[in-house]
C-alpha cells in the first residue's frame, strides 16, 4: 500500500471515498492502477507528446511507494493533497510535478512544456500565453538569475504572489476530474453541451 500522510485521508467525508473507492474499483478491479489505465481512468487519448509526458510524470508523482502503479490510498491521498491540501503542501507538489528530470530545480523548458501540456488537458481560460507565463514566474521569481528554480525559490515567489498562486492553482484544477468520478466516469462536459442542445 503507498506511504502516505493518514491526515489527509481523515478530511475526506465517508460518502467522498465511498465513491473514489467505486470509481477506483469498476476502473481497477486489482486495485493497483498502471500508467495504461491511468490515462484509461480520465479519459485521456491522443495526447502530444508533451502531453503524454506530463500524463507519466503526474503518475509518478501520485506513485508515493513508486511501484509502477497506484493503488486506493496513493490515489485518495494524491486527491485529497490536490482538492483539500493546504498550499504550502500543494507547491511541495506541484514543484515535483514540474521538476521533470528529477534535478531538484525547474529550468524555463520544464515549466513551460508542462504548463502547456496542463492546458492542453486541462484547459482553463488564461489569457496569458504559456510562453509570457513561463517568462513571468522567472521574472519575477528567480532571485539569483540562474534560470532555474529551486524548491526554496519556487515556494516562497508563488506564496508571496497571489497573480503566480492563482494562475498555478486554476491550471491545476481538478474540479472537472473529480466531476467524472462522481458521474461514474462520464464526462458532465459533454452531458451539459447535450443538455443545452436539446
Amino acid at each position: 500500500m503507498g506511504n502516505m500522510d493518514g491526515k489527509a485521508v481523515e478530511e475526506l467525508s465517508a460518502t467522498e471515498c465511498h465513491q473514489w473507492y467505486k470509481k477506483f474499483m469498476t476502473e481497477c478491479p486489482s486495485g493497483q492502477l498502471t500508467l495504461h489505465e491511468f490515462k484509461q481512468f480520465f479519459g485521456l487519448k491522443n495526447l502530444s507528446p508533451s502531453s503524454n509526458q506530463y500524463i507519466e510524470q503526474m503518475f509518478e508523482t501520485f506513485d508515493f511507494n513508486k511501484d509502477g502503479y497506484i493503488d486506493f490510498m496513493e490515489y485518495v491521498a494524491a486527491l485529497s493533497l490536490v482538492l483539500k491540501g493546504k498550499v504550502e503542501q500543494k507547491l511541495k507538489w506541484y514543484f515535483k510535478l514540474y521538476d521533470v528530470d528529477g534535478n531538484g530545480c525547474i529550468d524555463r523548458d520544464e515549466l513551460l512544456n508542462i504548463i502547456k501540456a496542463i492546458r492542453t488537458i486541462n484547459p482553463c481560460q488564461e489569457i496569458m500565453s504559456a510562453e509570457d507565463f513561463t517568462n513571468m514566474v522567472f521574472d519575477k521569481i528567480d532571485i539569483n538569475g540562474d534560470g532555474e528554480l529551486s524548491l526554496e525559490e519556487f515556494m516562497e515567489g508563488v506564496q508571496k504572489d497571489e497573480l503566480l498562486l492563482d494562475i498555478l492553482t486554476r491550471s491545476l484544477d481538478l474540479t472537472r476530474i473529480v466531476r467524472m468520478i462522481k458521474n461514474d466516469g462520464k464526462n458532465p462536459d459533454e452531458g451539459a453541451s447535450a443538455e443545452a442542445a436539446e
